[in-house]
């Protein structure tokens, strides 16, 4: 059971990571794509906000951990398999450039790998459909609309000035704007991976199902892993986010990262654990339409949306599947290691693509259609 324990928290901190730099794009697409801060500092002050944010509330922590199925009925092998289930989602849409949602891979790997081991009734289904499902369902429609308001607020302010100087002066602000975003992207994500190791504490009878917060160790640690995925960024995200959604001015980023800010800080205090991947893509629509609604590339928003009510069904799927695997001989062994294997080779094939696409940018001649 410890060795399990070990592994639980290893791959639950390895997640932390790969949400850290799957959701870079959160917090910083829109201040790198309106050059009101460099991708290397953007990167920087996103990681040490998203550690600052991660100490500031709990109760996102106790609602994944509590929450969402029987924290009694659960076991470690549980836990590991619905952990897995939500890195092979992250990764894959990580690997194609998607801003899928890390909250509700990590929801649905835990609900499908609780169903598999003990049935539907170990999920608390009012909890699911409360805390999760209808909070995640507002939050990016409360993004369109709450930055397309105060886009519309700013276009009446500034209607008058120069352009030069208005977006010199949001510039400015985005510095702002964009640090309340990292702040609450580790107060909401980094706490999600606090509630999953606190829930396998439960499970190996280390920590009391009534819990106040996390110990100081996991709070820590789970804060440091979402710094150092935020600062090992994930560019091809933050370029969908940051141009393909919607070609965006300084005044626009402001809006879509005050909205977004706003939301996120409002759901963690009541703890919902809500998907800021949603949120910010929703209040980039909200402040791209208030120019002209074909400003927004309607079609990447689609595919953003399918990968939305993919996420929770296809990580549920992954997580029961492993949670199955579990049941073999050195199962839990074989998870861990399926962990390690998807890991490896999605950031090898990225790698591949990475390096294939300088030599055709570097190449003389142009590649056929």
């Amino acid at each position: 059971m410890e060795l399990t324990l070990v592994a639980v928290v290893v791959v639950a901190l390895f997640f932390d990571f790969t949400n850290g730099f799957h959701d870079t794009a959160n917090s910083i697409a829109t201040s790198v794509s309106t050059r009101a801060l460099s991708p290397r500092m953007a990167v920087l002050s996103a990681a040490i906000l998203n550690v600052v944010g991660a100490f500031l509330s709990f109760k996102v922590a106790a609602t994944v951990a509590t929450g969402i199925v029987d924290a009694e009925a659960v076991t470690l092998d549980v836990v590991l398999a619905g952990l897995v289930g939500a890195i092979t989602w992250n990764l894959l849409t990580w690997y194609v450039g998607l801003p899928s949602s890390s909250s509700h891979a990590l929801i649905g790997g835990m609900v499908g790998s609780a169903i598999a081991a003990a049935g539907v009734d170990v999920v608390q289904w009012q909890g699911l459909v409360d805390k999760v499902v209808v909070p995640s369902l507002l939050a990016p429609f409360l993004g369109i609309v709450g930055a397309a308001v105060l886009m519309v607020l700013l276009l009446w302010v500034v209607a008058r000035r120069a352009p030069g100087t208005v977006n010199r002066v949001f510039r400015r602000l985005q510095l702002v704007s964009g640090g309340f975003v990292a702040l609450t992207h580790g107060t909401n994500d980094a706490q999600k991976t606090m509630g999953i190791i606190a829930l396998a504490l439960v499970s190996a009878g280390h920590l009391s199902p009534d819990f106040d917060r996390p110990p100081l160790w996991v709070i820590v640690s789970a804060a440091l892993a979402m710094g150092l995925g935020t600062y090992a960024g994930g560019w091809r995200i933050i370029k969908t986010l940051g141009t393909r959604i919607a070609k965006l001015d300084p005044p626009m980023g402001f809006a879509a990262q005050t909205a977004t800010a706003s939301i996120l800080w409002t759901t963690a205090h009541y703890g919902f654990p809500v998907s800021t991947t949603h949120t910010v893509s929703g209040s980039v629509l909200g402040a791209g339409a208030t120019r002209r609604l074909n400003a927004v590339r309607w079609g990447v928003a689609g595919n953003i949306l399918i990968a939305w009510v993919m996420t929770l069904p296809c990580a549920a799927l992954v997580g029961a599947t492993m949670e199955v695997v579990t049941r073999l001989p050195l199962g839990d062994a074989v998870v861990f290691a399926l962990a390690a294997a998807i890991a490896a080779a999605a950031f090898l094939g990225r790698s591949w693509q990475t390096r294939k696409l300088r030599l055709l940018e570097a190449s003389p001649v142009a590649p056929p259609p």
